[in-house]
């Protein structure tokens, strides 16, 4: 059987915020099975605690964000979640004394790493699956996502459609089949990013004050502006698919479908989501016996060992 996991011991790691420009500290606590993940605010008193799903993202500008319904907000937390998607942990308390998850350097790999090197545990409860039975789509102005059958495990393909001179016109799609050790090494480390031309509005309206060249890829009129370049040639578009995995995790299970998206965010994801999760006849809640371990890429999540290597 596939069974749940969570860390095998607390961690806890200190960042920036990339919204409010503050310093933030977030702990990790491992949680027994059927837990999920689940958020506290302990800067709060009394504390406030929220459960991620996709109902609970109520503010998808520029992050996804929780919101719970005194108005009590915990952003960007799609990284992390993407982070936790690839290594299968289903179960984690995150307690954060900020209104945001530290940005880090953008991109999930630092999350990968502290939970690779804190380890990983299995526990006894099976792991339950979110199989696509029937199409579903969303659209929005020419933007679209959806959702169909698989029965190969849970593949992605995804384009973006920038006119920018930095960003190659054979660089802006990408696919794959969803395996931890892939996302470790193809995705993990894609970066957000944003053009210079928007950052005085982000400003005005309190958002990405904590934004450097240290966590996110700049953009002027041009070029990239930061000294070191990509990390990827397609890091553009392999950072909204980075994304796209974390919102797509926001109820904890793993999806086995197909993805395609054009122009996709983090809007038209949670409505995905939430369009998927609307109508039980969309999909079924599966388990993996051991005999069933071949039949599905995407159970293939991430060792923990192997996460440190895979960069």
């Amino acid at each position: 059987m596939i069974n749940q996991r969570t860390i095998l011991k607390p961690v806890s790691m200190t960042g920036i915020g990339l919204h409010s420009g503050a310093k933030v500290q977030v702990a990790f606590r491992p949680a027994p099975a059927d837990t999920g993940i689940v958020y506290t605010r302990t800067d709060l008193n009394p504390n406030v605690t929220m459960k991620c799903t996709a109902d609970n993202v109520k503010d998808t500008q520029l992050c996804t964000a929780l919101v719970n319904e005194a108005g009590v907000r915990i952003s960007t937390v799609e990284h992390l979640t993407a982070a936790l998607s690839s290594l299968g942990i289903d179960n984690l308390y995150v307690d954060v004394n900020a209104p945001e998850i530290p940005v880090m350097d953008g991109s999930a790999q630092p999350f990968l790493y502290l939970f690779a090197s804190v380890g990983i545990q299995e526990l006894s409860v099976p792991k339950k699956f979110i199989r696509v039975v029937r199409k579903v789509r969303v659209e929005n102005e020419g933007k679209w996502a959806e959702l169909t059958p698989s029965e190969s495990g849970f593949n992605l393909d995804l384009q973006i459609d920038f006119n920018h001179p930095a960003m190659d016109r054979d660089k802006q799609h990408y696919a794959m089949t969803f395996t931890g050790e892939a996302f470790a090494r193809d995705v993990s480390r894609a970066r957000t990013f944003c053009f210079m031309r928007d950052v005085e509005f982000m400003h005005a309206h309190n958002l990405a004050l904590g934004g450097s060249l240290e966590n996110a890829v700049v953009l002027d009129d041009n070029r990239v502006i930061n000294p070191e370049g990509l990390r990827y040639e397609d890091e553009f578009v392999k950072h909204k698919l980075l994304d796209a995995i974390g919102d797509l995790y926001m109820d904890g299970h793993s999806i086995l479908a197909n993805f395609k998206a054009y122009k996709t965010g983090h809007d038209l994801n949670n409505r995905l989501l939430r369009a998927l999760l609307s109508d039980s006849s969309n999909y079924e809640i599966i388990q993996f016996a051991d005999t069933q371990k071949t039949k599905s890429n995407a159970i293939n999540f991430l060792d923990a060992k192997k996460t440190l290597t895979a960069f």
